[in-house]
């Protein structure tokens, strides 16, 4: 504001030498007439500063006020964003949204069928605790093969929190307990009874528990690990208050379920879910909205007590959970938020309003090898066989247990992981391209002009796994910051990361991220970096280090 004030104050002492130059001429005409253009100069000036004036001290008092907290525009001019705002869907609030300008949609063939939801028939489910991060590799066990659980009843526990029990899935006969690695425990499996028998958990009265007493339940209750603490993406600490909880309630991901379908028919127990975590933070529960689609958000999302609620309008990663903590409230050293997705929400409801531990989950099973693209009900942890029997196009595929970008490879004898709500079946892309980077023949989704994708936008991609290319060395090229709607700068942390700078990572904003944050960034990169492997391991050292 002082620099506009003194530019303002030298314009008018360069007008009034000019007139008074002009004026020595002798020119009376031309002089009465500039100096009327001066007066009215002067006039608009000072209009000029009176309104930025007015406009600093309605800043300042929206700040001393808290106004200003709460987002929106408290300044008497527009904002360059609010005038070139994107169309958004007639359901949404513009001017409550936040536009995320950087990101990028890949778009595969083999979307889910919304119209089509079917049972699975699976029998055999697994926990498996290198799902849960921040355990140790070796868990107490409690089961031994030959015994009969119910869903919720304890498996095993971590040693560093033997009161946190971690629950078997679904009910039935301990059949193996499979080991990994260093003797570390890979999975335990349970043959399922064709009907599901609940350990009695006992319904809770949120008014009338404590925190505390809340918590010891969830302990208890073989369900703490739907809570997954920020930063560094672990079992979340019981010991901890989280200062905010964060539900994303869309994903942009490739092939990603719609959450409308996901929590249909369970709006109830979502919202005793939402209604818990209130209980469980010092702060606020944020659900994120989707600002993007025609279809308006499940009036569960929309009309949500206890929380609140935030649009957001963009490509991927708009729907990621970390992307809309970064612009809801940033993580910060001292920060411990927690996160759950939407049908965590849901099982924790039903514990809290049923009294049971129910993993029911609804997946996608989706991709460009798979016959039928469906949804499917089963339960967290299901063998991946049974649910793919009979519904592959080829056997050279790849099984993805999540999404291309972020979820992990798996084998048909292998097991959904707990907190994924996808499977993708893609073709393996074991061959070579010969001058596959000189000759592109086949279209494929790039950031890259050398395939003229703009000219189709809504086309969807038949892919496979072959990364054209091989790594190379790790160049500077401003790809990331193009994909990540963060105001980080990744490729400066990948390498203080590589040379273990630790305050560096810290400074560069290491804590706000986790693999499916910068899934994106290695899709794009033209130096085929491993970045979520590169992410992990510096958020394990600074874990380490903490």
């Amino acid at each position: 504001m002082k620099n506009g004030i003194t530019k303002a104050s030298l314009l008018l002492l360069f007008l009034f030498t000019a007139q008074f130059s002009f004026a020595q001429g002798g020119e009376s005409g031309g002089n009465n007439l500039f100096s009327v253009a001066l007066i009215a100069i002067a006039i608009l000036l000072v209009l000029a500063v009176v309104i930025l004036v007015g406009d600093n001290l309605l800043a300042l008092e929206a700040k001393r006020t808290g106004v200003s907290e709460k987002g929106g525009n408290v300044s008497i001019f527009p904002k360059w964003s609010e005038i070139f705002r994107p169309k958004m869907p007639s359901h949404v609030d513009a001017k409550e949204t936040t536009v995320l300008k950087k990101g990028h949609d890949i778009l595969l063939a083999g979307v889910a069928d919304p119209e089509v939801i079917e049972t699975a028939n699976v029998t055999r489910y697994a926990l498996q605790p290198k799902n849960f991060r921040g355990l140790a590799p070796i868990p107490k066990v409690v089961v031994e093969v030959g015994d009969t659980v119910k869903a919720g009843d304890q498996l095993f526990y971590d040693k560093s929190m033997p009161d946190v029990s971690f629950g078997a899935p679904v009910s039935g006969e301990v059949i193996a307990v499979n080991r990994g690695e260093k003797r570390s425990i890979a999975e335990i499996v349970i043959l399922a009874d064709k009907e599901i028998q609940y350990k009695d958990l006992g319904k809770v009265d949120l008014e009338k528990t404590s925190r505390e007493d809340l918590v010891k339940h969830l302990m208890a209750s073989g369900a703490w690990n739907l809570f997954r603490q920020r930063p560094y993406d672990v079992v979340a600490d019981p010991a901890e208050v989280p200062d905010n909880i964060f539900v994303s309630t869309f994903d942009t991901a490739p092939l990603a379920p719609d959450s409308n379908i996901l929590v249909a028919g369970r709006e109830a127990a979502f919202q005793k879910g939402i209604d818990t975590l209130a209980k469980l933070t010092r702060g606020k529960v944020h659900l994120g909205l989707d600002g993007r689609a025609d279809t308006p958000p499940s009036a569960a999302f929309t009309n949500a007590a206890n929380a609140e609620t935030h649009w957001f309008h963009g490509k991927h990663p708009a729907g990621n959970v970390g992307v809309q903590i970064h612009h809801i409230a940033p993580i910060s050293p001292s920060t411990k938020v927690w996160t759950l997705s939407v049908q965590d929400v849901i099982s924790l409801g039903m514990i809290i309003g049923e009294g049971k531990y129910d993993t029911s989950r609804v997946i996608a099973l989706a991709g460009s090898e798979v016959s039928n693209p469906r949804y499917i009900r089963t339960y967290a942890g299901a063998n991946i066989e049974e649910l793919v029997k009979g519904g592959l196009k080829s056997e050279n595929v790849r099984i993805i247990s999540g999404d291309v970008l972020s979820g992990k490879k798996k084998t048909q004898e292998e097991f959904l992981d707990f907190y994924d709500d996808q499977i993708t079946v893609i073709k393996e892309g074991d061959y070579y391209e010969l001058f596959g980077w000189l000759l592109p023949l086949a279209p494929r989704p790039s950031v890259s002009g050398t395939f003229p994708n703009f000219l189709y936008p809504s086309l969807r991609f038949k892919v496979d796994t072959n990364t054209h290319g091989e790594k190379r060395a790790f160049v500077m090229t401003g790809q990331y910051e193009k994909v990540l709607p963060m105001d980080i700068y990744p490729q400066h942390l990948m390498k203080s990361i590589i040379v273990n700078d630790f305050e560096r990572m810290e400074g560069l904003g290491l804590q706000e991220l986790i693999e499916e944050d910068v899934a994106l960034c290695e899709f794009v990169c033209t130096s085929k970096q491993p970045l979520q492997e590169i992410l992990r391991e510096g958020l394990d050292y600074m874990r380490e280090q903490a």
